[in-house]
């Protein structure tokens, strides 16, 4: 996976108590924070799953286990595939 290294970057103030409740890993923290935005944001279906490990420089694999992890499926199989399998499957009369 190619990173954008010359990312711009922000800075963000967070309250203490919330890092303290959020259980991260504070020598790290930045990393940890973008991952969990990055889960976010693929779990509200905003990005991909290689475009969120891309955004927090995380290899591809490494964020899967991340997202599993949280109890988030990285595959996206909503209702709308569900039915067309169905519709699919009693052509097929299986």
């Amino acid at each position: 996976m190619r990173y954008v290294k010359d990312m711009e970057t922000v800075k963000v103030e967070l309250p203490a108590e919330l890092l303290e409740a959020a259980k991260l890993d504070t020598s790290n923290l930045s990393q940890e924070a973008a991952r969990l935005l990055a889960l976010e944001l693929f779990r509200e279906e905003k990005v991909s799953l290689s475009r969120a490990a891309e955004l927090c420089r995380t290899p591809l694999a490494a964020f899967m286990d991340f997202v599993a992890a949280h109890e988030v499926s990285p595959i996206r199989y909503g209702i709308a595939e569900l039915e067309e399998d169905r519709r699919s499957f009693s052509e097929l009369d299986l």
